[in-house]
């Protein structure tokens, strides 16, 4: 049974349901009268395993008294006066105790010492002086053992395969209420990154140990190793990757912290110890002597191992979905993650609604440093038949993208567009070679319902007539959104869209170059791309300019509820800087469902005497 039995869900009528059960352990209901707070929640949590029904009652009374001293010395309380009653049933189902605590064990001494090369290592001092007790303090187990737990990791993540404890104590004095608390690490060498081994892989090894976070000869640390293997995923090249240090054939390099502390020399002075809050990872002895046997002429060094398996070579995915913008949708991808040695990749996509049906594809070749550098080619075809926009385009597009140390990613592009296009009543085909430079960034916690995070774009595409195209024109777009979390229950949502073109015939640029705005993901209350300059006949024709802009406020309800209130305001226009903008504002409810977050929205247009509301619905985060 769990800890709800200890504090009062353990009602009679629960009890004598839990009696019934087959096989269903009944535990004791708990009533603790002299002392509260975390040492009686803690008495509580060691009486939660006690089944009076495996036991006679004399046994029940000892164990209680045996649990109860043992819960209080772990805060320190070695001398307590306990009177126990149980009751009269067979077998007893409440307990009360009438706990005197006695008096407190106090920290007479605290030494801690280092040796060897982590005396040079900062987080190794720097886990000792956060140690939160001082001389003079009450007695509390958890501390010690934290830090006992926190120097053995470190020293196992750091690369310290030799370390051991040379002195770990705590001698507890009850008669002289005080103890001392010794712990030494003698940390031993500490190992460096050796050779890199690669298994399995069907891609080039070069370019695999291009990605290295890490050289041969580098101070061993075994976040590089999860970066490593993290950057591996990225590549979608392998089904299934496997990162690990070696420092023997076949032995195991940790094992169960219990085993450990077998082997300690004189741990404990007296003390019967609490149960361990965090394991404790050490290395089996075998593995010890292997290690410090390794090449004693320099620094000792741990071979790496990779082993890898192939990813399927093709993958298909099918989404369905609905937005008010679109209406219900469809989306089939047909993914080649890799069809050569040198991981190049082919990705197609089908989507499908009712005002726009495209089919896209990217060619993709990795450079030496595959996540960050690489070559794209892509193509597209494209059918558009929205409100007055009637359009049918192709493009293809050659691009070179680099990734930058601070995750800003530069793109330097040249495409070529066919269009055949009626906007608000004008028809035009035009070809358009035009080269372009994007700069963005995108960063988030938890993708699916971030917490935090913001993402910035900014682009520039010129074309001209010197090189063929049918229209000139420089053409600037931006955005910028953001996202932040205030405790627990409060989301902050907020983002902003700006676009120009200069252009002496703005009737010869096409309508995926102009801008409109409107719909689910620009101003709410108004229908999806239905804000923009008008012609005479009252038709859309696309604006030269966008100004958009967003603040939403969100609230957790409860659970995985929350509810959004919400500001749009915007634009598509011809002349620089609008005479107004239309807004619309409302009140929507956010549900994270299992397939992702669903947004449901009911927004009223200010600057619309024909709607009085509009609702919009849509699924998928924000970013």
């Amino acid at each position: 049974m769990g800890d709800h039995v200890g504090k009062r869900l353990g009602t009679a009528t629960l009890v004598a349901a839990l009696a019934l059960m087959p096989g269903g352990a009944l535990a004791l209901d708990v009533r603790i009268d002299g002392i509260d707070g975390n040492v009686a929640e803690n008495i509580r949590h060691y009486l939660d395993g006690l089944d009076p029904e495996q036991f006679s009652r004399a046994r029940v009374e000892g164990e209680a008294q045996r649990r109860t001293r043992e819960a209080m010395r772990v805060y320190g309380y070695y001398e307590p006066d306990i009177r126990l009653r149980l009751d009269d049933r067979d077998p007893p189902r409440h307990v009360e105790l009438a706990i005197d605590p006695g008096p407190r064990v106090t920290i007479e001494r605290l030494s801690f010492r280092l040796a060897g090369d982590a005396r040079e290592d900062p987080p190794f001092q720097e886990a000792i002086d956060a140690f939160p007790l001082a001389v003079g303090d009450p007695l509390v187990h958890a501390p010690y053992d934290r830090l006992r737990a926190r120097l053995a990791n470190l020293s196992l993540e750091r690369g310290y395969f030799d370390w051991r404890f040379t002195d770990r104590r705590m001698e507890v004095r009850p008669f002289a209420e005080s103890a001392r608390l010794y712990l030494a690490l003698d940390s031993g060498p500490r190992y460096r990154f050796g050779n890199v081994t690669l298994s399995g892989s069907h891609i080039e090894p070069e370019r695999l140990r291009n990605m290295l976070t890490f050289a041969p000869g580098d101070p061993y640390l075994a976040g590089e190793l999860a970066r490593y293997n993290q950057r591996l995923g990225q590549t979608r090249w392998f089904g299934s990757i496997t990162v690990r240090p070696r420092l023997i054939e076949g032995e195991a390099l940790f094992r169960d912290a219990d085993a450990a502390s077998a082997e300690a020399d004189g741990w404990w002075g007296e003390l019967e110890a609490s149960p361990p809050e965090v394991e404790t990872p050490t290395l089996t002895m075998a593995a010890v002597d292997a290690a410090a046997a390794v090449g004693r002429r320099g620094p000792p060094e741990v071979p790496v191992d990779v082993t890898l398996t192939p990813a399927d070579r093709h993958q298909f995915e099918v989404g369905v979905g609905f937005a008010t913008d679109v209406g219900p949708r469809l989306r089939f991808s047909w993914d080649q993650p890799w069809i050569n040695r040198y991981g190049h990749g082919l990705d197609h996509d089908l989507f499908i609604s009712a005002p726009e049906q495209r089919f896209s594809g990217v060619y993709s070749m990795p450079l030496d440093d595959p996540l960050r550098d690489s070559y794209r080619f892509q193509y597209g075809f494209r059918h558009r038949d929205n409100k007055d926009t009637r359009s049918l385009e192709a493009t293809l597009e050659g691009a070179r993208r680099w990734e930058f140390e601070n995750r800003w990613v530069q793109t330097i592009y040249v495409r070529s567009t066919f269009e055949d296009f009626t906007q608000g009543g004008d028809d035009e085909q035009v070809v358009i070679l035009y080269p372009g430079v994007s700069w963005s960034r995108t960063r988030t916690r938890n993708p699916t319902f971030p917490t935090w995070g913001d993402r910035q774009r900014i682009a520039f595409e010129v074309s001209d007539g010197a090189w063929g195209s049918d229209a000139d024109f420089l053409r600037m777009t931006g955005e910028t959104q953001w996202i932040r979390l205030f405790g627990d229950d409060m989301r902050l949502v907020t983002g902003m869209g700006i676009g120009a073109i200069e252009s002496d015939d703005f009737s010869k640029i096409p309508p995926s170059l102009r801008f409109f705005a409107g719909g689910d993901r620009s101003v709410r209350g108004y229908g999806y791309e239905s804000l923009s300059p008008r012609n005479e006949e009252g038709k859309l024709t696309g604006g030269q300019q966008l100004l958009t802009a967003s603040v939403e406020l969100q609230r957790r309800l409860t659970g995985d509820w929350w509810g959004a209130a919400f500001v749009d305001t915007g634009d598509a226009f011809e002349e620089w800087g609008p005479d107004d903008l239309n807004t619309g504002a409302g009140l929507g409810v956010r549900w994270i469902s299992p397939v992702g977050p669903i947004r449901f929205d009911i927004a009223h247009p200010f600057d619309d005497e024909d709607n009085a509301w509009r609702i919009h619905f849509a699924i998928g985060p924000e970013f």
